[in-house]
């Protein structure tokens, strides 16, 4: 039977693929446009993504779990995917945005379906409260930066 604390680092560990997959997917798209300015929100995006996951893997291991060490097949699909669309599309630049987009949409509904366990304790709530709404707020940025594309 599982404990309490493994439930909890179940579900955190599963969010965490999802931050890894995020910052290898904003390195990604990075690495994909030529657009310095969008390149340097990229590589923002990429580094707070590594930190939220830094206090994911502190939250795990005070529930004395081991945290996951890398990210999802899902999101090694998803970089390939935005790998193509790069080589093959005429406008990487919104294809990069679109994508971006898509994934952190998905993260969201992630955290918001962890955060429906009213078993969590509240400094969990916390983070991932706060952390949801960095994600969220991305998101709009991100949409306006299509936008302007």
């Amino acid at each position: 039977m599982e404990t309490y604390s493994e439930i909890v680092s179940d579900k955190l560990n599963d969010l965490l693929e999802k931050i890894y997959d995020a910052e290898k997917g904003y390195q990604k798209a990075a690495e994909n446009v030529e657009h310095t300015g969008l390149k340097n929100f990229f590589n923002r995006k990429a580094k707070e993504r590594y930190d939220f996951g830094h206090e994911l893997k502190a939250e795990i291991k005070a529930f004395g779990e081991e945290p996951n060490k890398g990210g999802s097949i899902t999101g090694n699909l998803h970089r390939t995917w935005m790998d193509l669309k790069q080589y093959f599309g005429s406008n990487n630049t919104a294809a990069m945005l679109q994508e971006a987009i898509r994934g952190e949409k998905a993260t969201i509904d992630a955290y918001r379906e962890v955060l429906e366990d009213t078993t969590l304790p509240e400094k969990t709530k916390i983070i991932l409260q706060k952390q949801m709404v960095y994600i969220s707020k991305d998101v709009s940025k991100e949409i306006l930066l299509e936008d302007l594309n």
